[in-house]
């Protein structure tokens, strides 16, 4: 969950994972949205993957990156405990 925490500090990482939260996209269409250079947008992208929060696929000649929510739910789920909001929070009070 680490590797998690660190990807999300990162703005263009956050920006990055809304981008693909409204679809798939290839390296070049994120970089479209962003004024950096498309080896800056990569390393992103590998930070993000590294994490488990995105997966490329192949197609074609191009590389498909897709949200992966396991992680985002496991980080979400590990806030909600903290707040006492989560489903383990219940357990906890009897």
């Amino acid at each position: 969950m680490n590797e998690s925490f660190k990807a999300l500090a990162d703005p263009t990482r956050r920006q990055i994972i809304r981008l693909l939260r409204e679809k798939d996209r290839t390296a070049g269409e994120i970089a479209d949205y962003f004024q950096m250079t498309k080896p800056s947008i990569s390393h992103h992208l590998s930070a993000l993957k590294h994490a488990g929060l995105v997966q490329d696929e192949r197609k074609g000649q191009f590389i498909v990156y897709s949200l992966d929510t396991t992680v985002l739910e496991e980080v979400l789920g590990w806030f909600l405990e903290l707040t006492g909001t989560g489903k383990n929070s219940s357990d906890k009070e009897d």
